[in-house]
């Protein structure tokens, strides 16, 4: 049972049990070049105790090129811990393609890495007859790449038709954080290659389970605990791969959107920033219909959600809110929800 729903001892932390801890990258660690506050501490803090792997779903760098960025804000960090998409797109490749095949790449360093190290050979052109392709992000990916990937695709019949070669994608974000602000992600990119060839690749990335899969093995890990800022990615991978999840709102989801998680998407742990990893997490107290965290207290009646008493934490009161709309069976569009949960 999630530890949001069930009773912990007092004081438990979320690290209480841990033997690992997965770390997302944009909007939990940093958000562009610059780290997010209280992130770094924190997780050395971690690392004092525990590995700590950096999973990301972006396959624009290398793992060493990421240990390299780590490492300069501030983190305890090699590229051994680093865990990329592209090496969990390396598993599924393996199982289709030998070494030694051609591989079209649509991408940026983080894959030619891994396919060299592979063994595998690397071409940009469909016309050099590819054995496979393989798609990831880099911000340099344009109109010329993702048509050759099109052309890789279709050369054993049309759009759609069967015997093409496989295509395996790094990931399926539709957003990612950068200093200004939300960008299209590669699940855009990826999309449409997909218009094109009309067939849809093999994933690797979050939600898909091989990066976790890759991370659990690296690390040696049965209880691991996953940081993410995404509920679509993070949380929802973790839940399909059986690890436990923190949402920490320093990133791409906030507070609507973890009242708004649908039952696939729903974290056990909500957390403000990293801190909240080594403080005593608050317990759930149901009574007479409510649902009470710290001193906050949440209520559903009818179509009503109610807010019996704010507390003196607003995390708590948010999490007393998910908690109380996530057992009602009602979802929340059809809900009053008053507005100040949102903030």
């Amino acid at each position: 049972m999630s530890p949001l729903f069930g009773r912990r001892d007092a004081g438990a932390t979320p690290l209480d049990g841990i033997d690992a801890v997965f770390a997302d990258l944009d909007g939990v660690v940093y958000a562009g070049p610059h780290a997010l506050p209280h992130a770094v501490e924190s997780l050395n803090r971690v690392a004092d105790h525990l590995p700590v792997g950096y999973i990301t779903n972006n396959a624009s760098r290398s793992d060493e090129q990421v240990a390299g960025h780590l490492a300069s804000l501030g983190l305890r960090v090699t590229a051994h811990d680093v865990v990329t998409s592209p090496q969990a797109a390396m598993r599924l490749l393996a199982a289709s393609v030998d070494p030694g095949s051609l591989v079209l790449v649509v991408g940026g360093d983080g894959i030619v890495t891994e396919l060299e190290r592979g063994g595998y050979r690397v071409t940009r052109s469909a016309d050099d007859a590819p054995d496979a392709v393989m798609q990831g992000f880099h911000p340099d990916v344009g109109w010329r790449e993702l048509a050759e990937a099109a052309f890789a695709l279709n050369a054993h019949g049309g759009p759609g038709e069967p015997g093409g070669i496989p295509w395996i994608a790094t990931n399926m974000d539709w957003t990612i954080p950068v200093e200004r602000g939300i960008a299209p992600g590669n699940g855009t990119l990826v999309s449409a290659v997909h218009t094109a060839a009309g067939r849809f690749p093999e994933v690797a990335g979050k939600p898909e389970t091989p990066i976790f899969d890759v991370a659990r093995d690296r690390f040696g890990a049965t209880t691991p605990l996953m940081l993410g800022d995404r509920l679509d990615t993070d949380i929802r991978g973790a839940n399909r791969a059986g690890i436990a999840s923190v949402v920490v709102l320093t990133g791409i989801d906030r507070a609507k959107q973890v009242l708004a998680a649908d039952a696939a998407s729903r974290p056990d742990f909500i957390l403000g920033d990293l801190r909240g990893l080594h403080e005593p997490y608050p317990e759930v107290e149901r009574r007479r219909g409510a649902v009470r965290v710290g001193r906050a207290s949440v209520r559903v009646d009818g179509r009503n959600v109610v807010i019996e008493r704010d507390g003196d934490d607003a995390l708590d009161l948010l999490r007393a809110a998910c908690l109380a709309i996530w057992e009602c069976g009602t979802a929340i569009h059809a809900l009053e929800v008053p507005e100040r949960l949102y903030r």
